[in-house]
Parts: structure tokens; sequence; C-alpha cells
């Protein structure tokens, strides 16, 4: 999602938390199966994989834009709008439940973070970017982590 209306809104609507969560756990699961099918791996460990991951990045994404976007360029906002904003952000990694085309999900979710962490803390889109990037960069270190943890643990051939 793209709208700057949308996350204006939900960024002050509190009930919007658990939604986002949601949004997090299936389009981060969906994409897990996605790779999975990529990999040839074992389908219900990526969609674990990939839910579990997302959410832990989630988090760990929404707290280190708010540090950064606060402490860095003066950003006003609080854990709870960083989490719904960047949580509905991640809504087209979805598209990765089709084999290799992950990336464009990922793309697709870098440009709505950097829109939902722009209006989440009112600053310039050029601190959004750096923003992002600091979040994100910390995301995928921990995804790259858990998929090589799930590769040498478990050996399994599609689709179970």
């Amino acid at each position: 999602m793209l709208d700057v209306g949308f996350y204006n809104e939900i960024e002050h609507d509190r009930s919007a938390t658990l939604p986002a969560l949601i949004v997090v756990v299936v389009a981060t699961g969906l994409g897990g199966i996605g790779s999975a099918i990529a990999a040839e791996s074992n389908v219900v460990v990526g969609s674990i994989g990939g839910a579990v991951t997302g959410v832990i990045g989630w988090i760990v994404w929404s707290a280190i834009a708010l540090q950064v976007g606060r402490r860095a360029f003066g950003g006003t906002a609080d854990l709870g709008e960083m989490l719904r904003v960047i949580g509905f952000a991640f809504a087209p990694l979805a598209i990765g439940v089709i084999p290799w085309l992950g990336f464009i999900g990922a793309l697709w979710t870098l440009v709505a973070a950097v829109i939902a962490i722009r209006e989440g803390l009112d600053f310039s889109t050029g601190n959004a970017v750096v923003t992002m990037a600091a979040g994100w960069a910390v995301w995928l270190l921990l995804s790259l982590a858990v998929q090589a943890v799930i590769d040498v643990q478990i050996g399994a051939g599609w689709p179970f």
C-alpha cells in the first residue's frame, strides 16, 4: 500500500495494531512458502519460519526506525505508531508466495516502508529512506540467520 492517507490514519488508530500483526504474519508466512517452494524445501517450515522471522523483524525494524527517526531526525512517534505503519507496509511480501516473485514484494515493501516511516515520524522522505534502511538492514541480517539455522537443521524436500 502506497496510500499516504492510509498511513496517516492508522498511525493514530490503536485498534489497528492487531490487524498490522496479522498482515505481518500472513504476508511473511506466504513469502516463506514461496521461498521454500523455490528452494525445494519444506513449505510448512518455510511458512512458520517466515512468519516467526517476520514478526520478530517487524518489532526490531519498528524499534530501530523509531530510535533512528527520533534521535537522528527529530521524528515524532511512539512504538505503537511505528508498529502499525510498518506492519501494514509488509503487505506486499505476500506476493512472495509465487516462487521467485519475493524480490518484487520486497522492493514494494521497502517503498511502502519509506512512506509509512515518513508519515509515522512526520519528517522528510530523505530522512525516511535513511531510517528505513537502518531498520531493514537489521531485519535482513536476522532473516538470513534464521534461514541458515532452518536450512542446517532441517533438510526436508518439497512439499513436506
